[in-house]
């Protein structure tokens, strides 16, 4: 008995420890046009800034630090081209459009009758959230998309994400179970701006009635207001910049599991640990660039004990497995497994031979 309760409290601790792999930004006082910002950033950074949230923004924020200036210029560019994403930053492999749907001219995703069917965003619905502890939220409050999507992360985690056929199951009975009438928003959105890195974040932070897509307005900016709320401006002005430095860094090398550790220890710090879902997205941002099918990350198979645990000290409280993979005891007798995320798809992690020889993602953070 007591030493089941000193496991349980052990887990406890273990699931309360986080691993912090933050985003670095740095203001550079340089006046520069948007193209010659973004190439300053990828020769000394990463690349010009990206931000995946309002903690992220917050910490932009900080790096801003004078005053004088109108405009900052940030990683988001107009580039034309509409791709239907999610909230949550996951891409969006499974759709479920209604016959006729999308008609190509509104932004924003609604469910009604289990289908899918685009609308502007500037229109109120009520929506549905995901929530971590009590699952889909059901808000009955009118609110266009953006504001549902606030409302969502503030409150919740974001506006529901439909990753496959049963997860849109499984919200068409959670609205019929509620009694819900009508149309819903869901998280589904597609804009044509984007980030420099490549990176799917949806978070957006427009000054109010911003974008206003003036034609050839086709850079973001930080404004001088006191909220450092974005505007979408011409990418010839000269301004001065943020640029952010990533603590995820892919190696393109295929080496083994254990060739890969030291690789990272030897060079930055250690295999990435993914403890939470930010640093998932984080990942998944990362992964998409791979040369290989999977990458490693820094996740082990403790034989003895058949248990998961990150190079952190860790066990695998937040999960992202793949179907079959990291619940069935693994035999260690013919070869160490550890742990990988796929490079494509929608990135679960995976079980394989230590043997494998993929790529894999250091963490830079001290």
């Amino acid at each position: 008995m007591e030493q089941t309760l000193y496991l349980i409290l052990l887990l406890i601790v273990l699931c309360s420890v986080s691993e912090c792999v933050q985003r670095q930004y740095h203001f550079i006082n340089m006046r520069k046009n948007w193209t010659e910002a973004q190439r300053y950033c990828r020769e000394n950074y990463t690349d010009l800034a990206t931000v995946d949230d309002m903690n992220d923004m917050n910490e932009l924020k900080k790096s801003v630090n004078v005053g004088g200036f109108k405009y900052v210029w940030i990683g988001l560019q107009k580039t034309g081209v509409d791709k239907w994403q999610w909230s949550s930053g996951d891409p969006a492999l499974y759709l479920n459009w209604a016959p006729g749907q999308p008609d190509g001219t509104d932004e924003c995703a609604m469910m009604m009758n289990g289908q899918w069917n685009d609308f502007p965003c500037s229109d109120t619905r009520a929506f549905i959230c995901n929530n971590l502890n009590t699952g889909l939220v059901f808000v009955n409050q009118m609110k266009n998309w953006r504001d549902a999507q606030s409302y969502c992360r503030q409150n919740h985690i974001d506006l529901v994400s439909v990753r496959n056929q049963n997860e849109n199951q499984q919200l068409q009975n959670f609205i019929n179970d509620s009694h819900i009438s009508g149309d819903v928003w869901i998280g589904l959105f597609r804009d044509p701006w984007h980030w420099s890195d490549q990176s799917n974040s949806s978070f957006r932070y427009w000054r109010s009635n911003e974008p206003n897509n003036n034609i050839n307005e086709n850079c973001a900016a930080i404004t001088d207001d006191d909220l450092r709320q974005w505007n979408d401006v011409f990418c010839y002005n000269q301004f001065s910049f943020v640029c952010h430095e990533d603590k995820l860094i892919l190696i393109k090398e295929n080496l083994t599991w254990p060739e890969a550790l030291r690789y990272c220890r030897q060079n930055h710090v250690d295999l990435v640990s993914v403890s939470s879902e930010e640093i998932q997205r984080r990942v998944m941002n990362v992964v998409k660039q791979a040369s290989t099918e999977a990458v490693w990350l820094g996740l082990h198979n403790y034989c003895s004990m058949n248990m998961w645990l990150w190079l952190s000290g860790e066990i695998v409280c937040y999960q992202n497995w793949a179907p079959g993979n990291g619940v069935e005891p693994e035999d260690c007798r013919l070869e160490k497994r550890k742990g990988a995320v796929q490079s494509g798809g929608d990135q679960r992690w995976i079980s394989l031979p230590e043997t494998h020889k993929i790529n894999f993602i250091c963490r830079n953070d001290e």
